[in-house]
Formats: structure tokens, C-alpha cells, sequence
């Protein structure tokens, strides 16, 4: 099915209006029909076109004055000149002014149509384009290390040297560490930028599946395989493959891929036919590969092809100054998404953050921030929000010394948590009556969504 545009008609002649209503109506467009230049450009105050076909020569107006007029209102605007043989020259001038493209009367419904469709297939071709630059934009942003730490500035250099090589690289850390960031900022920084950054999740895949995901398959290659498929490889092709959590490949499905990244080639289960793959493979690992190899469970020739270079990223409790760093960076993400105005947290909040071994590492903490910003009930961000959060943090708060006030705040919130905010439990377990409980929870500016 083709695709439906609004096209604007600007012309004078009722009888090339209505030839180009029929033609272009026909193919599924929505047509406006103007018979001056200024009823057109009134047309265009109340709506958005598409396309608009404009005449030159209409009687007591100026076709390049009425382009003027619209370039200047919308210099984005996509304007076509219809123009008769004696005016070339004109829709010449017409196309410096900002004009398209013109077409010359008469003509036939399929020329009308031929232009229309390469005039919009270039309009789509621009928006894909600003929409491709605006997306490697928002991926620069995403990919930004935040870091201030000797480790990893280690890292940083690491993947600058690397990034404009080819050469295939091997992220190793524990779960939560940023491998994936890294793996996209090599990308990022290569010269394969500008193609695709194909992800594969190895833990997620079903292993019965895993060389359909990565080669594809034709139509009846398997049962439930109902049309041909591409692969992963096929997918990334000129630009970058990586393979999240590696190890958990099977042995057999390790020699294909071995296969593949030596010698650039694959083929679609059931199917004879070798394609020719371009791509740069990146891997991570939470997991000790060489004792894989000695445990059997993965291939030691794939090992040493994907070990090329290897970057280690250090677990978030080995930099924990990169931790207030991390905090500010995810509270003004989440801030902005949940459309709240948190500004900061207080000493204490943030001491407690950093004290935290974080063994989910930067995923972990970035988990613990976003709850924090669903829960928060003022700009600053407290120890109490923290308990309130039912962040593990708690343990971490009843270490540090604190004022009498402030245990008797932390020890009534985690109650009322426990009671799911019945005041009535709450009270009878803390040994005191609801009423007072009532006034500490106001003391305190402790708010329970249950009564």
C-alpha cells in the first residue's frame, strides 16, 4: 500500500485542479484544491502539507511572490512549480528562491505522479535522516562515562586506542559494571559509527535458538519457522556485533560462531547459500572464561579469537568517588523523565550511598536512584527517603551513628513499612498508642498511604 500525503494545489485553471485532484486522490492522497494565491495561503495558516503544487502564472498574482510568501512562513515547506513552456526561466528562478522542483504543462497524469512520489521519497529520505542525526545524538549522550576515577580513566584510554581499529575486543566485569557502555562507546568512536550496533543477550536467548538469532533461517528451515528471517550477523553488517554475557553460548553454536568471525561468512539454516558479513565483534563476560575453557564449557580457539584486546571494568565499590558523580548524573535523568523537581540529597543521604558496597554495581545503584526519585516527597532527597524507598541502604544507615531523633524516625518508618502503613499494627508493635503515633508521624513528616 502506498503511502497517503496532504498536497496542497495552488492553481487558477479549474480544469488542471481537478485533473490533479483526480489523479493524485486516486493513489490514496488527501488533496486541497486552492484557486488563488491568497485562498492557498490561507489554507496554509490552517494546515499542514505535504506537498503543495504551485502555478506561476496566475492572473493579478505573482507565482514567485506566493513562493516567496511561503518559503518565509515555512522555509521547510516542499513547493513544486507548475509552469508553462513560455515560463522555464521563471520556474528556473523559482527553484533558487527555494523551489523543489518543477514540472511543465502539459503533462500526464503519470509524470504528475512520478514527480510526486520522488519529490515525497526525498521529503522521507531528509526526515529519516535528521531523525538518524538527532538518534546518534541522544546515543553520544548515552554512552557518556561518567567518571572521575584513576580506574576509569584507565578504561576511557583503553577504549580510545581501540575504537579506531577493527580489532575484536573482549569486556570483562562483574554484572552491573558498564560493559554494554563501554561496548557502544567503542562504536561510537570507530569508524563503523555511522552503520549499525547490533545487541545480542546471550543469557535471554533460548539455546535451541541461538544459531537462528545469529545466522537466520529460511521459510520451512525448522517447525514454526514460517518466513525467512535474518540474522544477527546479516543485521550488523558494517557495523558492530555484541555479544552480552558470551559464555553462555553452547559448545556447538561456539564453533559456528568461531566459524563466522574467521572467516566473514555464514549461511541461514537451510540454506546453502554463503553471504558475505562485514561486522566488528565485541563480547563481555561476568564469568572467568579460562576456567571455563579448563571446565569445559567454552571453546579455548573462540577464546583466543575474541581476546584480541581485553579491557577490564572495575566493580563500583573500587571507585567509590565516581559514586556521588553517578548519583547527581541518574537523579537528573529521572528527575526529568518522572517530572520531578529533585535537586539534590543531603550529606547524610549521599554519605550513605557511597558507604554501600554496591554488588549490583552501577545497574544497581542507577536502580536504587530511580526509587528514590518515585518516592521522594521534597526537592531534597533524605535518609529517610532511603528507608521509605525500602532501599537495602538501611543496613548501611543503622551502622552510622546517628542522633536519638533520627533513629526513632528510621525505626517507625521501617514499622509502618512492615505493617504495609497500618497506623493501628504499627502502633500496637512500637508500644504505644495510635494518637501518638499520629504526632511523631507529624513530628517527623513521616506520610503512610494506609490507615
Amino acid at each position: 500500500m502506498e503511502a497517503s500525503y496532504n498536497i496542497l494545489v495552488i492553481d487558477d485553471d479549474a480544469f488542471m485542479r481537478d485533473a490533479c485532484n483526480q489523479t493524485l486522490s486516486r493513489h490514496g492522497h488527501s488533496v486541497t484544491l486552492a484557486q488563488s494565491g491568497r485562498k492557498g495561503l490561507e489554507w496554509l495558516q490552517r494546515w499542514s502539507f505535504d506537498l503543495i503544487l504551485l502555478d506561476l502564472k496566475m492572473p493579478d498574482e505573482d507565482g514567485l511572490s506566493i513562493l516567496a510568501t511561503i518559503k518565509e512562513r515555512d522555509p521547510e515547506a516542499i513547493v513544486v512549480i507548475i509552469t508553462g513552456y513560455g515560463t522555464i526561466k521563471t520556474a528556473v528562478k523559482a527553484i533558487k528562491l527555494g523551489a523543489f522542483d518543477f514540472i511543465a504543462k502539459p503533462f500526464t497524469p503519470d509524470e504528475l505522479l512520478k514527480l510526486v512520489n520522488r519529490v515525497l521519497r526525498n521529503r522521507q529520505l531528509a526526515i529519516e535522516n535528521l531523525y538518524l542525526k538527532q538518534r546518534l545524538k541522544q546515543e553520544s549522550r548515552d554512552t557518556e562515562i561518567i567518571s572521575k576515577s584513576l580506574a576509569m580513566d584507565k578504561v576511557q584510554e583503553m577504549i580510545a586506542m581501540v575504537a579506531p581499529t577493527d580489532s575484536t575486543v573482549l569486556l570483562q566485569g562483574e554484572s552491573g559494571t558498564g560493559k554494554g557502555l563501554a561496548a557502544r562507546k567503542i562504536h561510537e568512536m570507530s569508524e563503523r559509527h555511522e552503520h549499525t550496533f547490533i545487541s545480542v543477550d546471550c543469557g535471554s536467548l533460548v539455546k535451541t535458538l541461538f544459531e537462528s538469532e545469529l545466522f537466520g533461517h529460511v521459510k520451512g528451515a525448522f517447525t514454526g519457522a514460517d518466513a525467512t528471517q535474518r540474522g544477527k550477523f546479516e543485521m550488523a553488517h558494517g557495523g558492530t556485533l555484541f555479544f552480552d554475557e558470551i559464555s553462555n553460548i553452547n559448545l556447538e553454536v561456539q564453533a559456528k560462531l568461531l566459524k563466522a568471525v574467521e572467516e566473514k561468512r555464514i549461511s541461514k539454516i537451510g540454506d546453502h547459500k554463503v553471504v558475505k558479513v562485514d561486522v566488528r565483534i565485541i563480547s563481555a563476560t561476568n564469568r572467568n572464561l579460562q576456567r571455563a575453557i579448563a571446565d569445559g564449557l567454552f571453546r579455548e580457539d573462540l577464546f583466543f579469537r575474541l581476546n584480541v584486546v581485553s579491557i577490564h571494568l572495575p566493580p563500583l565499590r573500587e571507585r567509590k568517588e565516581d559514586i556521588p558523580l553517578l548519583v547527581n548524573h541518574f537523579l537528573a535523568d529521572f528527575s526529568r523523565k518522572q517530572g520531578k523537581p529533585i535537586e539534590d540529597l543531603s550529606p547524610d543521604a549521599m554519605k550513605a550511598l557511597t558507604a554501600y558496597s554496591w554488588p549490583g554495581n552501577v545497574r544497581e545503584l542507577e536502580n536504587t536512584v530511580e526509587r528514590l526519585v518515585v518516592f521522594a516527597r521534597n526537592k531534597t532527597i533524605t535518609t529517610q527517603d532511603l528507608v521509605y524507598s525500602n532501599t537495602v541502604l538501611s543496613s548501611v544507615l543503622t551502622r552510622e551513628p546517628l542522633r536519638l531523633e533520627e533513629m526513632e524516625r528510621l525505626h517507625i518508618m521501617k514499622v509502618l513499612q512492615r505493617t504495609e502503613g497500618n497506623k493501628s499494627r504499627a502502633a500496637r508493635l512500637l508500644g504505644i498508642d495510635r494518637k501518638t503515633l499520629r504526632t511523631k508521624m507529624k513530628k517527623y513528616q513521616i506520610q503512610s498511604a494506609s490507615a
